[in-house]
C-alpha cells in the first residue's frame, strides 16, 4: 500500500472539510503495523488569512485522546503488575466512595463507563480547583443511574483514574517512561513547554478564562486540575499518536512490546457488561454509526476528542487512521466535524480498498 493509493478520496474529504470551515487546521495520517503510509497537513492554524499553515509537526490540544494515550495503557502497565485488578471494587483506592448503591463499582465499570456517574459536561471548575478537592466530589456525588445498567460517557471516573495513578508516582513521570517503552520521541506530554508555543493550533475563545487558548489545555475541568488529569491534558503530534497506534498494531501481531497480548486484547474487547454498550476498557468500539465510518472491520477500536481528534485502529484490516483537528476555533459551537470524520474514514479505507 503506497500514498498514492491512499491520498485521492481522503485528500478531497478534507480539503471540503477546509473549504466549508469545519475546522481551520488538521493533520491526518494513517500507517500499518511497520510504517506510516500517508501523512499530510490542511488548512492553517486558525481561520485568519495570515495564520501560519498546519504543517506535520503542528502541535494539537488531543482532549479526550488523553484517555486512551496516558490513563489507559497506565492502568494496563498496573495491572500486568498486580498493583491492581480490574475487577477491585473503587472503594479499596477511594475511602470517600461509600453507600449500598455503589458498594460494587469496580475500576472495570469506571473504564467501561458503567459506574453510574454522571454523564456529559460536569462544571466541577466552577466550584474546585486541584486534586484533592476534585476527588472529594466525585466521590461523593450521586449516581445517575444503578452501575451497570446502562454504559454513560463521562469524564468523571476517568479524573479518579488519573489521582490513583498520580499517587505514587507523579503522572507525567509516568507517562514520560511509558512512552520511552513505546519507543515514542515525537512531541507528546501534559503542560506544553513555551518552546512549543508556535507550533500549537489554538483552541476556542473560552468564556470563562476570557481570551483565546494556545498551549493551554481546553478543556476547563483539566485547566483547574493544573493541566494534569486523567480525561485530558495531553498535547502532540500526529506523529507521536502515530507511533503509538502502530505500537499496539505491532502488539497484536505478536511482537514484544510495553504490554501483554492478552492484556491489550481484555482492554480493546467490548465489554458487554451493560445493555447496548459498545465500550471497551476505555476505548470505543465499532458500530455503523462511530466515527470511524462503516468500512472498518468489527475488532476496530478507538476514540475521540472534544477539541477534534480522534484515533482509530483496525487489527483485521492492520491499519490505524489518525485525524487531529482544532475544530473548536475559535467556538466550541461548531460541530460540523461530525460527519467529517466518518467521511474521512470511510475515504481511506476505500482509498485502501477495503
Amino acid at each position: 500500500m503506497g500514498a498514492r493509493l491512499i491520498a485521492d478520496r481522503a485528500r478531497r474529504a478534507l480539503q471540503h472539510a477546509i473549504t466549508a470551515q469545519a475546522f481551520p487546521a488538521a493533520v491526518a495520517e494513517v500507517g500499518d503495523a511497520t510504517k506510516p503510509l500517508w501523512r499530510e497537513p490542511f488548512g492553517r492554524l486558525t481561520f485568519d488569512a495570515d495564520a501560519a499553515p498546519a504543517a506535520d509537526d503542528t502541535i494539537f490540544d488531543l482532549s479526550s485522546l488523553t484517555k486512551v494515550l496516558s490513563t489507559t495503557p497506565l492502568m494496563m502497565q498496573q495491572v500486568e503488575r498486580g498493583a491492581v485488578a480490574l475487577d477491585d471494587p473503587v472503594s479499596l483506592y477511594f475511602d470517600g466512595w461509600q453507600g449500598e448503591d455503589r458498594a460494587a463499582v469496580t475500576l472495570r465499570d469506571l473504564l467501561s463507563h458503567t459506574a453510574g456517574l454522571r454523564g456529559g459536561w460536569v462544571k466541577l471548575f466552577l466550584e474546585h480547583e486541584g486534586a484533592a478537592a476534585y476527588e472529594r466530589a466525585i466521590v461523593r456525588m450521586p449516581l445517575d443511574y444503578p452501575p451497570r445498567s446502562r454504559s454513560v460517557y463521562s469524564d468523571l471516573g476517568f479524573m479518579l483514574l488519573g489521582f490513583l495513578l498520580d499517587r505514587d508516582v507523579p503522572l507525567p513521570t509516568r507517562l514520560a517512561t511509558l512512552l520511552g517503552q513505546m519507543g515514542i520521541v515525537e512531541p507528546m506530554q501534559f503542560r506544553p513547554p513555551d518552546l512549543w508555543a508556535r507550533r500549537i493550533a489554538p483552541t476556542e475563545v473560552d468564556p470563562w478564562r476570557e481570551r483565546l487558548l494556545t498551549g493551554e489545555v481546553d478543556d476547563e475541568n483539566a485547566a483547574a486540575l493544573g493541566g494534569l488529569a486523567g480525561h485530558a491534558g495531553l498535547f502532540g503530534t500526529v506523529a507521536a499518536v502515530g507511533d503509538y497506534a502502530r505500537h499496539l498494531l505491532q502488539i497484536l501481531d505478536g511482537r514484544i512490546g510495553a504490554f501483554r497480548r492478552d492484556t491489550l486484547e481484555e482492554f480493546i474487547r467490548r465489554q458487554n457488561n451493560a445493555p447496548g454498550s459498545s465500550r471497551a476498557l476505555g476505548w470505543d468500539t465499532m458500530l455503523p454509526t462511530s466515527s470511524c465510518g462503516t468500512r472498518m472491520s468489527r475488532r476496530a477500536f478507538g476514540h475521540t476528542g472534544f477539541t477534534g481528534t480522534s484515533l482509530w485502529v483496525d487489527p483485521d484490516r492492520g491499519v490505524y487512521v489518525v485525524l487531529l483537528t482544532n475544530r473548536v476555533h475559535p467556538t466550541a459551537a461548531n460541530t460540523a466535524i461530525t460527519e467529517v470524520r466518518a467521511a474521512v474514514h470511510d475515504a481511506v479505507m476505500q482509498d485502501l480498498g477495503f
